[in-house]
């Protein structure tokens, strides 16, 4: 399944949304643009690394928010910003700019920092907003449930747009980045499942405590 519109209209202009989709493109293309032993480095300096992290918290601490600013490729680049476009603008409409802005930040570090602590050793960098995007999404479910996406399904060679309700695609795609969670090894390349599951938890839990405290 592939989303590709939601019919849950916003209020206001999403102008969090929008700026972090120009920044991640704007450094995206500043990090595509480097020679390879500049991005190295550049990687080396900004990307998460977990041994790191662990052996000198202080110093790479900056790196569980640099890191969300940075993409693999141009795919990781185009998937994260799109799922950020088409769930974030509704919950930045939720919490207000500044609030989502720090929800969203504070998402991406939880997310990363879990997953960091399952492979405390690993010197394979980490990069990419999935984290902070997962807990949107863990956002999403909880304050729009019943709100329909739109979304291509495919069936073989026959592809259809069906809508499909928030609880059930976000259900489904959270439940199968937790099925790769539990077979993927943390300490290899690959992508980061915990991190998207942690990221979406965290995500769900603050919306709600969120929604909580702010009736009283």
């Amino acid at each position: 399944m592939f989303p590709l519109h939601d019919d849950n209209p916003t209020q206001d202009t999403s102008i969090v949304v929008y700026a972090l989709i120009v920044i991640n493109v704007l450094i995206f293309g500043y990090q595509v643009s480097l020679p390879n032993f500049q991005l190295v480095e550049w990687l080396g300096n900004w990307a998460l690394i977990p041994r790191e992290l662990i052996a000198n918290p202080n110093k790479e601490a900056i790196a569980l928010l640099s890191s969300q600013f940075l993409h693999a490729d141009i795919f990781h680049l185009v998937g994260n910003m799109w799922f950020l476009y088409l769930f974030g603008n509704n919950i930045e409409d939720q919490l207000g700019h500044w609030k989502f802005l720090f929800f969203y930040l504070i998402c991406g570090m939880i997310a990363a920092g879990i997953q960091v602590l399952t492979a405390p050793n690993s010197l394979v960098p980490m990069v990419g907003a999935s984290g902070a995007i997962s807990g949107i999404m863990g956002a999403y479910i909880v304050r729009f449930p019943r709100a329909r996406i739109l979304s291509l399904v495919f069936f073989g060679f026959f592809i259809t747009a069906i809508p499909i309700p928030a609880f059930i695609f976000l259900g489904l795609w959270i439940a199968g980045q937790t099925i790769y969670a539990a077979m993927a090894n943390p300490n290899l390349p690959g992508v980061a499942y915990l991190a998207h599951v942690s990221g979406f938890v965290a995500g769900a839990i603050a919306i709600y405590l969120f929604s909580k405290f702010a009736k009283k």
